[in-house]
């Protein structure tokens, strides 16, 4: 019987996400026949290092955030010589990375919106672009730290002086609807679209249940679900991820464009996450799609 570790937990702010996921893949690869190993990912390597000994047949990386999806823990993998999945050191660095992720896609010839990346300090003293425009880390996921500043604001300052995310992205705000769109190695699955019961898309909407409306297929016109697709494959090869990733973008109905926001490439694994529930669509089943994942895991040294 093939052995799974599944990491977990991490060290980002995206803990307690991840502890729901990789709870529901293990339950979901014991359900598809592996032997399973579940790993709590704390700030002691030597204790993550110990966990992996003897190495497992394969690690299923369920962790999100920083140290998760950013690259580092795809090294340590590389180095340990233990296959894993979803995409590798420079794949998931440069997604992770808004600002770099922004300049390939744009390389790609991938609508992206206007940006820039600045000191938090300037926003105190400035509008960096016309409003309405988006404040979000360079570095995080699962819309951490994203604030929007629209006409008549007065909260530059506020959001200056509780920032703790390092560097800021300022990006044009377009508005219009929120679609994403799983992607498993070059195929699209469909597009979906999220309606937040409150304000916009931010880390409540994503988790809480409740705290958002999945609609799919999502009722838009057939040439942009075949556009959006058609983004977010050429995002995820752009990037040179593997596995499984999301693209997330939005469709300005009164200007008829799609925009690439950001591409994720460890999609949440929980009860309300948009990727299983694509797979499901699609006629994948959660044990199913863990398989997927785990049958394509490979070191990459």
């Amino acid at each position: 019987m093939m052995r799974v570790a599944v990491l977990m937990g991490g060290i980002s702010s995206e803990r307690e996400v991840s502890l729901n996921s990789g709870n529901q893949v293990c339950a979901a690869l014991r359900k598809a026949g592996y032997e399973v190993l579940p790993v709590i990912v704390t700030e002691n390597l030597a204790s993550l290092l110990a966990a992996l000994t003897p190495g497992p047949d394969a690690v299923f990386n369920a962790l999100h955030g920083r140290f998760g999806e950013d690259g580092t823990i795809q090294g340590v993998l590389d180095y340990i010589g233990l296959p894993y999945t979803h995409s590798g050191v420079r794949a998931s660095a440069l997604a992770m990375d808004k600002a770099a992720a922004k300049a390939l896609f744009a390389s790609a010839g991938l609508p992206v919106a206007q940006h820039r990346v600045i000191d938090i300090m300037e926003l105190a003293d400035c509008d960096p672009l016309p409003r309405p425009y988006v404040v979000k880390p360079v570095n995080e996921g699962s819309s951490v730290g994203v604030f929007i500043v629209k006409d008549g604001d007065h909260h530059r300052a506020e959001i200056a002086a509780n920032w703790r995310f390092g560097p800021a992205m300022v990006e044009q705000y377009i508005p219009g609807r929120e679609l994403t769109v799983g992607v498993l190695e070059d195929r699209a699955l469909t597009v979906t679209e999220i309606l937040p019961t409150d304000k916009f898309y931010d880390y409540h909407a994503k988790y809480a249940s409740g705290g958002s409306r999945h609609v799919l297929p999502a009722k838009i016109p057939e040439e942009i679900t075949k556009f959006a697709k058609e983004i977010a494959v050429a995002a995820h090869k752009a990037l040179g991820c593997r596995g499984a990733s999301r693209a997330d973008l939005r469709y300005d109905e009164d200007q008829g464009r799609l925009i690439l926001l950001e591409v994720n490439t460890q999609p949440g694994m929980t009860a309300t996450s948009l990727l299983p529930e694509q797979a499901a669509y699609e006629g994948m089943d959660f044990p199913a799609l863990c398989a997927w994942m785990v049958e394509r895991a490979v070191c990459r040294v």
